[in-house]
Order: C-alpha cells, then sequence, then structure tokens
C-alpha cells in the first residue's frame, strides 16, 4: 500500500505499464514514460542539492512537462510549491522568499521569467527547464544556473534510494490569499493529501478505463484529483488546452472528442458548459461522473446541467485548502426549490466533521447552526512560517476533553436537514451587520439567483457610518432578459426582510474571476463604486 504519493506512480507503472498516464497538447506519456522521467528529474534535483525537505517552485501551467515536475519534486524527497505563471511577479517572489525556493522548475514559456525573479528573490539558484525547447538560459543574473530539459534527460532513469521520506512529511505547498493581503502557504503532507486521493478514486470509481480532467491549474486544490486520484487508479489524466478552456462551445466539443468520462471542476465552469456549451448536440455518452467544488452552485444552474447530461452521477464535494474534501454529496435529482441551498452532505472517508453552536455545543438537530470543525489525518499540517495562525486554525478538538487532538475551524456556518447532512450558511466573516441586523450575503445572493434573468450575482457589504454596512450587489444578466434596477429590487423585496434587500444594484457583462476560476470577490470589493441602476 502506497504511504508516500509517488508510490501511486510506481505502483501504477509496475500495473499499467503501457497505458497513457498523462495526455496533454504536448506530450502523451505512458505510465512508463511518465516513471522514468520523473526519476530521471529527481535525479537531477538531487545533483543540484536538492535534499529532503526542501521546497521546489513549479513556474508552469498544467502541462505534461508539469506532471513530470510534480512527481520528480516528490521522488526527489522535496515539497513541490505550485507557482501561478498568471501571477503578478511581485506575488510570486513573495512566495519563493517566504518558504525559501532554491530550486525552481519552469517551462519553456517561463523559463526567462524564472531565472529573472532572482532579482526579487534572493534565494534562487537554479532553474531547471521542462520538456522540449526549454534550454540553459544566458545566465541573467549570473547567479542562477539554468539547466536545460536535454540534460535532465541524459541522467539515471531508476529509482533513487527512499531518502528517509515518511508519511507525515510535507508532499506540496499551496499558497492562498491572506487576511492580511499577503498569501499564506498551506502546508499538506503526504499522509493528508492521500487521506483525500484514496478515498477521492472510491467515491468516483475510478478505474484504468477513465479520462480524467479538471481544469484547475496546479496551485488550485482542485488539482490534486486528477494529479494523484486518477494515478491511483491507472487512470489518464487529460490536460484540457487553456485557449479551449475559455470558450463553453469550443469546450463542449473537446470533452465529447476526448472521451471525458470524469469532469472535476468549480461549477462556473460547469454554469458556461450547461449555458453556453451545446451539451445536448454532443455525443458525451463516456461522462459519467460530474464532480464539482471550490463555491457554492447555484441551484437554477445545477438543475439545468443536470437536465443537459441525464444519466450522469453529480457530486457535490466541500472542503477548504486546509483539509482537502471533508464532506461530499450525492445529487439525486434537480434541485427544488431553486434558491433552496445544497447540501454538503456526510464526511468523507477518516474524517469527521461537525458543528458547535455559540454555547460551545455540538448541533445535533435540523436547523441549528453552528460553526463546522473538522478533524481526522486529511488536515493541513499549519502555514508555512506562521505559527500563531496555525494555533488560530487548528485547535485542539472542542469536544474531547481527555487528550489533545487537534481539529480545523473552518469559519463556516453549517446546519443539518433532516436527513443528517450538513447544509452550508455562509462564512461566518460573511455574516455582516446593516441597520443593526445581522445579514449573511450569501442568503441575499440565494435571493437574487432566484429570479430567471440573474446568471450570476455576488453581494459586497460597503462600510457606511450610519447604517454599519450597505449592501452593493454586481450582477451579471442571462442573455434573453434585461430586467431594470427596479424589477431586481422588487424580486428581493417579495424573497427578504427589507434590511436585506441591497442597497445598490450594479451590472456587469461578467464577473471577475481569479485563477482559479472563483469570482474574484477582492477585486469587487477594491473596485466599489457609488449606485448605479438603469
Amino acid at each position: 500500500m502506497a504511504h508516500l504519493l509517488h508510490h501511486l506512480l510506481a505502483d501504477s507503472a509496475r500495473l499499467w505499464p503501457d497505458r497513457l498516464a498523462v495526455s496533454a497538447d504536448d506530450d502523451a506519456l505512458t505510465y512508463t514514460e511518465l516513471d522514468r522521467r520523473s526519476n530521471q528529474l529527481a535525479r537531477r534535483l538531487r545533483a543540484a542539492g536538492v535534499e529532503r525537505g526542501d521546497r521546489v517552485g513549479i513556474l508552469a501551467r498544467k502541462s505534461g512537462a508539469a506532471v513530470v515536475a510534480v512527481y520528480g519534486a516528490l521522488k526527489a524527497g522535496a515539497c513541490y510549491v505550485p507557482l501561478d505563471p498568471s501571477s503578478p511577479d511581485e506575488r510570486l517572489t513573495l512566495i519563493m522568499g517566504d518558504c525559501g525556493i532554491e530550486v525552481a522548475l519552469a517551462d519553456t514559456a517561463n523559463v526567462a521569467r524564472a531565472v529573472g525573479l532572482r532579482r526579487a528573490a534572493p534565494t534562487l539558484r537554479c532553474v531547471i527547464g521542462l520538456g522540449a525547447g526549454a534550454g540553459a538560459g544566458g545566465g541573467e543574473p549570473a547567479e542562477v544556473e539554468t539547466v536545460s530539459w536535454q540534460t535532465v534527460l541524459d541522467e539515471g532513469d531508476h529509482p533513487l534510494p527512499g531518502g528517509g521520506v515518511i508519511d507525515t512529511d510535507l508532499a506540496y505547498i499551496l499558497y492562498t490569499s491572506g487576511s492580511t493581503g499577503s498569501p499564506k502557504g498551506v502546508m499538506i503532507s503526504h499522509r493528508a493529501s492521500l487521506t483525500f486521493v484514496d478515498w477521492a478514486a472510491r467515491c468516483a470509481e475510478l478505474d484504468e478505463e477513465d479520462r480524467v480532467c479538471s481544469p484547475a491549474p496546479l496551485h488550485f486544490d482542485l488539482s490534486v484529483f486528477d494529479l494523484f486520484s486518477s494515478c491511483r487508479a491507472g487512470a489518464c489524466m487529460v490536460v484540457v488546452p487553456p485557449t479551449t478552456a475559455m470558450f463553453p462551445v469550443r469546450l463542449g466539443e473537446w470533452v465529447e472528442q476526448q472521451q471525458i468520462s470524469v469532469w472535476y471542476s468549480v461549477p462556473s465552469l460547469l454554469t458556461m458548459l450547461a449555458t453556453h456549451g451545446n451539451l445536448r448536440e454532443r455525443d458525451l455518452s463516456c461522462l459519467r461522473v460530474v464532480i464539482f467544488a471550490g463555491e457554492v452552485f447555484p441551484a437554477k444552474h445545477l438543475s439545468r446541467l443536470m437536465e443537459e447530461l441525464p444519466g450522469v452521477r453529480h457530486l457535490n464535494w466541500y472542503g477548504p485548502t486546509e483539509t482537502n474534501v471533508c464532506t461530499w454529496h450525492e445529487v439525486a435529482h434537480a434541485v427544488t426549490p431553486l434558491s433552496a441551498p445544497l447540501p454538503i452532505g456526510v464526511a468523507c472517508e477518516n474524517v469527521e466533521v461537525f458543528a458547535v453552536n455559540d454555547a460551545g455545543e455540538r448541533v445535533t438537530r435540523p436547523g441549528e447552526e453552528g460553526e463546522l470543525f473538522v478533524r481526522g489525518s486529511g488536515l493541513m499540517s499549519g502555514y508555512w512560517g506562521r505559527p500563531e495562525k496555525s494555533r488560530q486554525a487548528l485547535v485542539r478538538n472542542p469536544l474531547q476533553h481527555a487528550y489533545d487532538e487537534p481539529a480545523y475551524r473552518t469559519g463556516d456556518i453549517v446546519t443539518l436537514d433532516e436527513r443528517g447532512a450538513y447544509v452550508f450558511l455562509g462564512r461566518r466573516d460573511g455574516m455582516v451587520k446593516t441597520r443593526g441586523y445581522r445579514v449573511e450575503l450569501g442568503e441575499v445572493e440565494s435571493a437574487l439567483y432566484a429570479h430567471p434573468a440573474v446568471r450570476e450575482a455576488v453581494v459586497l457589504p460597503v462600510p457606511d457610518d450610519l447604517l454599519g454596512n450597505r449592501l452593493r450587489a454586481v450582477i451579471s444578466l442571462e442573455d434573453e432578459g434585461a430586467p431594470s434596477r427596479s424589477d431586481l429590487l422588487d424580486h428581493c423585496r417579495r424573497r427578504l426582510p427589507a434590511y436585506m434587500v441591497p442597497d445598490e444594484v450594479e451590472f456587469t457583462d461578467t464577473l471577475p474571476r481569479t485563477s482559479t476560476g472563483k469570482v474574484d470577490r477582492v477585486l469587487l470589493a477594491a473596485s466599489a463604486r457609488g449606485p448605479e441602476g438603469s
């Protein structure tokens, strides 16, 4: 049984040597080829001075070469740190400096950029190119050694000795936005990741015949599924070209052509596919499982997707980066009413979730609210270099008084439904005060989504000296409808108390997105304008 992530690859290379492990526009690798190339890269990393526990940066878009990079770093005993190529240099150097990256792996498009980061990230001393065409650079700045991909391929291809890595050692660090504006690194061990990976492969019933696709980039935790759960099952990880993912019609065609059987993404991308992907015109008979996570899936859009894809399993997975996925819910039928929240479900294997109310007691009755806690082997090890923040998030289990046991405080407010499944109500920090009342922003968004012409809606608090906060709604509309500001406010008044009706309504063609595909609420908040309507 694998107890380190890269053991999954060794097992699959033995069981399915000639099956495709990765299919991408830049490469197609069998399990034997992926195993051999990652062995060669691991040896090159060791030759570059990488030791057990070192952090290796990966500046690359998702590709066959990037998958080699992930497994090569792990086989060298290192912890990989994905660096988002769409991020500004300032953010990249903050991350590199924070966790002390000395060696970085970069694809052809990013080798020169990676070398240039040395000016603001003085720990960087070596950049290794990934894939054909990634050659040694001009040595500018001179302090950075650049190693070509051909040099990697000249290395031996047999596995390295174990090097003392154990399952509690770090496998990767994923940087998320911090409340202070500085990114914070979520540390995930091999054991924590495998807790999710093993369960996820069983939940999705993956096998060696599957073709699995997740458009999530490496720095987004959704990528752990197709990187490792696919490998565990001997399935093929299929990488969607970035230009294809931007256009729903083209993406629908690609899913058909590639015979994708398992799909995993954020709901917003699935909403685009359902709305504009012409799915009913496609032969999607191979598609058997659709998984979504990362944000709330509005019920009306999920119902439409289920109508477009009858006979497909639809799975709602929930969990912050700090816990991997910790709960799940299979959606058996269309959600009604369309404004009803979708359950996040019950705990995954080897994980326990529980909600604690304001009195410090466990939530046991339907309708009672509390903050969700998670315990089990899937928890993060903490935040890199931030022990105080780690202690605030990984607290002593408030329901375990006999001994110290860590539990993660999610900050999410939930309740139980009549079947004992958890229902997400909103973020604790999404609860704002306006006019003396407590308002959950997610509830206002749900009311807006119930309007047939609303495609996407975000509600943001705007500080106000008199009211505490004004509520500002930013809305994109379906093509067929164009309600006025008054229409939408009347719609809200029929569903919400007066103090919860938005004070401002702003229309936009599209809502801004982060590099992981979620709505960029930070950017929307920063660009707040005065009242606007039509």
